[in-house]
């Protein structure tokens, strides 16, 4: 599959990468959006309880919470049912 990756991916790429603790800068590097777009992103996960927000003195990271892992297996399962693979990242 090629092209754009769509939220639902999007989703799953942070929540993967966040499995340990993750800094703002490293997930919007690593999953290849724009701080604007990162944040909204950050944001709605948070909201919805998938991603928890962690603070250290000034230092902010996001780690996925227990209830992420059910979207993680799910959409997993639902990707490689329509395209035999698994999703991935960018390496």
């Amino acid at each position: 599959m090629a092209g754009r990756r769509t939220p639902y991916e999007i989703y799953w790429e942070i929540l993967v990468f966040c499995r340990t603790p993750r800094s703002f800068t490293g997930i919007i590097n690593r999953c290849d959006l724009n701080s604007k777009t990162g944040q909204e992103y950050l944001e709605f996960l948070t909201g919805k309880g998938y991603l928890s927000r962690l603070q250290d003195g000034e230092k902010t990271s996001y780690v996925s919470t227990a209830k992420a892992a059910d979207y993680i297996d799910t959409f997993t399962r639902l990707y490689q049912s329509l395209f035999d693979t698994i999703p991935g990242f960018k390496l």
